[in-house]
């Protein structure tokens, strides 16, 4: 991405891209037992500074960070999607961790419902504000294909994941990336890309894989 015959407005963004989205999970990687405390705090506030950033950017279309419409078209693809991808998961538990499938609602159905709702709110909508709707105005001239471009932000998305010290959150926080970036490629909707992102976190933690997507899990497993 860097080169000496890129201008240097390219320059200085490349150094931004890799500052934000390589250096900084692989330092939170290191102070992760410190950190962890703060994830929803840190994602807040970091998708509240990329929305101002967005929203001064004249250049930036706003419709972006809701369009019900995008979300309307997309629906149908997504769900099926889900039904389909969520063998995965649960296969995955079924032959490796039974104990853990759908543990979460069995054992603490109050705390899975507040999970349930609270997590399309407060984690899975401001994540795509930051690696959907962010990422892409931001850094979309560094990538001469949108592909290029969907497959760095997935690649963003697993390493944010890095920091909870365990290789399931990453892969499959990457491959979750690229459908979430696909949504929002073809839909211009960072309402879409959340909704599907908070569907297929609530599939998650129901199923029991949700367990490695949980800082409480650091140093647990």
């Amino acid at each position: 991405m860097l080169n000496s015959q890129m201008p240097r407005g390219h320059r200085l963004r490349s150094l931004e891209l890799l500052g934000l989205f390589l250096g900084l999970p692989v330092v939170l990687f290191f102070m992760r037992h410190d950190f962890r405390a703060w994830l929803m705090v840190t994602i807040l506030v970091f998708a509240t500074i990329c929305t101002i950033v967005l929203l001064l950017d004249k250049t930036f279309d706003r419709k972006r960070l809701w369009n019900r419409a995008g979300l309307k078209t997309e629906i149908g693809r997504i769900l099926i999607f889900l039904l389909v991808l969520t063998t995965i998961p649960v296969a995955y538990l079924a032959f490796t961790e039974p104990e853990r499938l759908f543990a979460f609602p069995r054992r603490a159905i109050v705390t899975w419902i507040f999970v349930m709702v609270l997590y399309p709110i407060l984690s899975a909508y401001p994540q795509e504000i930051i690696f959907r709707a962010f990422f892409f105005h931001r850094y979309r001239s560094l990538f001469e294909k949108e592909s290029t471009m969907i497959t760095a932000s997935a690649v963003a998305f697993g390493l944010a994941h890095l920091f909870l010290a365990n290789w399931i959150a990453p892969v499959f926080a990457t491959f979750g990336g690229l459908l979430f970036s696909w949504t929002y490629a073809r839909s211009h909707s960072t309402l879409a890309a959340g909704v599907e992102h908070a569907l297929w976190g609530n599939v998650l933690f129901t199923t029991g894989l949700g367990w490695y997507f949980y800082a409480g899990s650091i140093g647990a497993t």
